[in-house]
């Protein structure tokens, strides 16, 4: 789907374990060396594990891609069954022809394998048996297995085994009933995951490996791949699928942390936070700690003092007059000036204020209101339930400017001075101030204000003339195509068609080109979503929810 989008020639992040995009990072290298040497000298077991997704079968993938000409090597994948079955299975492995009556007894046919692999000796050849997901071997398959590196001749095993698996593995085999098998693995090796620099150099290397000609992740987003998926090659498989593809929805060529943070949002089920958050949040919780200790501090000091003023001598009462007379009255004292009104709540205390208003949910709910259309908490997303009343989301980023352009109310996160996150929607921007909706009511806020607690990144809702809004390029062809063609016609004041072409030709493509250049896009010719939602930004009616009466 993305593939032409980003100039790729296949899916760089597939999880199929593809020889060709193997990442030799430090551990992955030292890895594949053991088990080359596994295959290249005699012993008894080798042992290799790594956590889910750390490339343990890509690594076995290639090394079956790099084995010698004398190496003779059965590989069995799903090691769940019992003792007979496994040994037919390595026989079939090994294109070993079995008699009948020979299928159900495991000592005929461990004989049959005894005297293959003398045969094979003799040859030169080395036979090599690899298990992976070997932690589901049961006790007596072990055994079993075992018992095969007892087939050797005066100076030398015939077999060479090799168990992949979890690292489970290494925990079933330190138990002590099978501590006569632990003794002859003469090799282990565990699998981590890669480190930040390797997880960066993995993504570059399987974009190259798949035809980019350019870099399609910022540095930014890198560093977010890592943190979310740990490292491990699996999830940065996963992740990197769905940064593309979120990538190519949103008409971006470029893939920033915030779309790598979504996609791994999707991934996981949950929403995940930018990195800082809790740093910030950790802060502001230590702050207010430390406010809370001296205010208490304060008051007790202030209690100290008030025994002594009380306690104090009275001032000597005035010396009488000379003629007797009473003292004169003293001046009267000017009372102290009332206390200024309190300033009213500047824009974070307001935030604060606000945050029994400020959840997502109620965020949602007032944004499709103004669409005239229902959001329900607690059922499908938010954008499969705009979808389903004629709407289409867009995530986007780029701050003021860019939200200028498309002239819709936007879903904002905005952030308070303790950290604590506020959605809001922004109604009305014009000049250097936005009107923001806050729970029930409108809040006018300067536009540093804004922009100081605010990330830059937006969503919007927007009515698509047809529910087809995929990306449209040179050979497209059908009704979504001839709707665009109007469309771009009429944003620049040409005459209508009696007829118009459903092809994408070289006049659409040039249109195109026009309206990216004048509304900041690249000029790259294709009309995706963001493209789309600008036209229909240009085109929209003053009926329709917009920032400003004014065209962007």
């Amino acid at each position: 789907m993305y593939l032409s989008f980003y100039g790729l020639a296949e899916k760089p992040f597939s999880i199929t374990p593809d020889p060709r995009y193997l990442f030799l990072g430090g551990r992955h290298a030292e890895a594949l060396a053991h088990l080359v040497y596994g295959i290249s000298e005699a012993g008894g077991f080798i042992q290799l594990t790594g956590e889910v997704g750390t490339g343990k079968t890509t690594i076995i993938r290639s090394l079956l891609a790099k084995q010698p000409d004398n190496a003779e090597i059965a590989l069995i994948l799903n090691p769940r069954m019992n003792a007979p079955e496994f040994m037919l299975t390595l026989c079939e492995e090994l294109g070993i022809l079995l008699p009948d009556d020979a299928v159900g007894s495991v000592k005929e046919l461990v004989d049959i394998l005894n005297r293959y692999l003398l045969k094979s000796h003799a040859q030169g050849k080395r036979v090599v048996l690899i298990v992976d997901e070997a932690q589901n071997l049961a006790p007596e398959v072990l055994e079993q297995v075992r018992l095969l590196t007892n087939l050797e001749t005066e100076t030398q095993k015939l077999l060479q085994i090799i168990l992949i698996g979890q690292p489970e593995l290494r925990d079933m085999l330190a138990r002590n009933d099978l501590r006569q098998l632990a003794q002859r693995i003469t090799g282990r090796y565990h699998l981590d995951p890669l480190s930040r620099e390797e997880s960066s150099a993995y993504v570059k290397h399987r974009l190259r490996i798949a035809g980019a000609t350019t870099e399609i992740f910022t540095g930014g987003a890198l560093t977010e791949m890592y943190r979310v998926s740990g490292g491990v090659p699996r999830l940065l498989n996963v992740i990197g699928d769905r940064a593309l593809l979120g990538g190519y929805s949103e008409d971006r060529h470029i893939i920033t942390a915030s779309v790598v943070r979504k996609a791994a949002s999707e991934v996981f089920g949950r929403r995940l936070t930018p990195a800082w958050l809790p740093w910030v949040l950790g802060g502001a919780t230590a702050v207010v700690v430390a406010g809370v200790i001296f205010a208490v501090w304060q008051l007790g000091a202030t209690r100290a003092m008030a025994p002594a003023a009380a306690t104090a001598p009275a001032a000597s009462a005035p010396a009488p007059t000379a003629t007797g007379a009473s003292p004169a009255t003293p001046p009267a004292t000017t009372p102290p000036p009332a206390a200024p009104p309190p300033a009213l709540a500047d824009f974070a205390t307001l935030l604060r204020n606000s945050a029994a208003v400020t959840d997502l949910d109620g965020a949602y709910g007032r944004l499709f209101a103004l669409w005239s259309a229902r959001y329900v908490a607690g059922s499908e997303d938010a954008c499969s339930q705009a979808l389903r009343q004629g709407l289409e989301c867009l995530n986007e980023t780029g701050g003021i400017e860019v939200l200028r352009r498309y002239n819709r109310p936007a879903l904002l996160a905005l952030e308070d001075d303790t950290g604590a996150v506020h959605q809001t929607i922004v109604v009305k921007v014009q000049g250097t101030r936005a009107q923001l909706l806050i729970g029930g009511a409108n809040h006018d806020v300067a536009m540093p204000e804004l922009e100081a607690r605010w990330s830059g990144d937006f969503l919007i809702l927007w009515r698509p003339p047809q529910l087809d809004t995929r990306s449209l390029t040179l050979g497209n062809q059908g009704e979504p195509v001839r709707v665009l063609r109007q469309r771009l016609r009429q944003w620049a004041g040409q005459p209508a068609e009696v007829e118009s072409s459903d092809v994408f030709d070289e006049s659409l493509r040039d249109l195109i080109i026009q309206f990216q250049r004048r509304t900041g896009l690249v000029a790259d010719g294709i009309a995706g979503t963001r493209t789309q939602a600008l036209l229909d930004a240009a085109l929209a009616s003053a009926e329709s929810p917009l920032l400003s009466a004014a065209a962007p």
